[in-house]
């Protein structure tokens, strides 16, 4: 009935996907500014627990108790925030919509 035809034979066009998305302009802007914005507030947390503990007269004994029992978990966030910063930064660039 119907002659078979050999995988060479069969004309296959070149498929390219198209990953463009109306949406994903605006979330890849939006994602962009809260991880900015994360980490900015985590460097200003670094900043005054690592001043409260060089300096003794910057903050009260408060904020140099807060500082010590915290440091450690600002780093590991600086750290976690910056290694998404730099995989989003990879994968799909930063874009803050200027």
């Amino acid at each position: 009935m119907f002659a078979r035809q050999a995988p060479t034979d069969v004309d296959v066009p070149d498929i390219q996907p198209d990953f463009t998305a109306p949406f994903f302009q605006g979330f890849q802007v939006i994602v962009s500014y809260i991880l900015a914005g994360a980490m900015l507030v985590v460097l200003a947390m670094l900043i005054v627990a690592g001043s409260a503990l060089a300096f003794r007269g910057v903050g009260s004994e408060r904020v140099r108790t807060w500082a010590g029992e915290n440091i450690l978990w600002i780093f590991l966030g600086a750290a976690v925030l910056g290694a998404l910063n730099g995989l989003f930064a990879w994968f799909v660039n930063f874009d803050f919509g200027f």
